[in-house]
């Protein structure tokens, strides 16, 4: 295991032209909160989902001269950046990250799924149940399921098919936590936000995953 601690945001590698995000947003619209219907892409939120900072911004005083600015500048608006914890196993199958407010898991598409696929392996279930512990550990009652792709091959088929993934953990997880009384955001984002270069085989697997994120207890 290697573990890092970055604190930046992260950005996407590509950005795809605006009339086809608009034609997917039309296409495609929608967000699941309870429950497992029909697959189809969800709407495109304003920040990357996870990285949102539940803390207030710091107050600064523009006027302190110990910030010796020059004359007639201003401060931009003061943003939090959550430190971030990694954890990665050494294939980088399974990855979990570490806020002061937030867990999130990250597991690979391959030991959840067959290639192309949304049916999980019988292998899935044990990962999945380790990651209901912890969750029970945390007395988390928001949980939120998102799925991702690659780049290769149609936007429209990795914003399905990340759905479609997001749906079957769901599936399988929340029996294992029926007494919770949890609300779930399950949604697919197919191959938007990645967190490694799509131009190898390497970082397209890391961006082939199912992240499970919920606050800290």
């Amino acid at each position: 295991m290697r573990t890092t601690t970055p604190c930046a945001r992260r950005t996407p590698v590509r950005r795809r032209p605006a009339a086809s995000v608009i034609a997917a947003v039309v296409l495609f619209a929608g967000v699941q909160l309870t429950g497992v219907s029909g697959a189809h892409a969800d709407d495109i939120p304003s920040t990357p989902p996870g990285t949102e900072s539940t803390l207030p911004p710091p107050e600064v005083d523009g006027n302190s001269p110990g910030l010796k600015m020059r004359d007639g500048a201003t401060l931009a608006p003061a943003k939090v950046l959550p430190l971030i914890s990694i954890v990665e196993s050494e294939g980088g199958e399974e990855r979990r990250e570490e806020t002061s407010s937030n867990l999130k898991f990250a597991l690979q598409a391959e030991v959840l799924f067959g290639k192309d696929s949304a049916k999980l392996t019988p292998e899935a279930n044990s990962r999945i149940a380790a990651i209901a512990e912890e969750i029970k550990k945390q007395n988390a009652t928001k949980v939120r399921i998102f799925g991702f792709t690659d780049n290769l091959g149609s936007s429209a088929h990795g914003d399905v098919l990340s759905k479609q993934r997001a749906d079957a953990v769901h599936k399988v997880l929340s029996p294992m936590l029926a007494s919770a009384g949890i609300t779930y955001e399950i949604r697919g984002y197919g191959e938007q936000y990645p967190i490694a270069d799509n131009s190898t085989e390497e970082g397209r697997k890391k961006n082939r995953r199912v992240e499970v994120s919920f606050p800290r207890g």
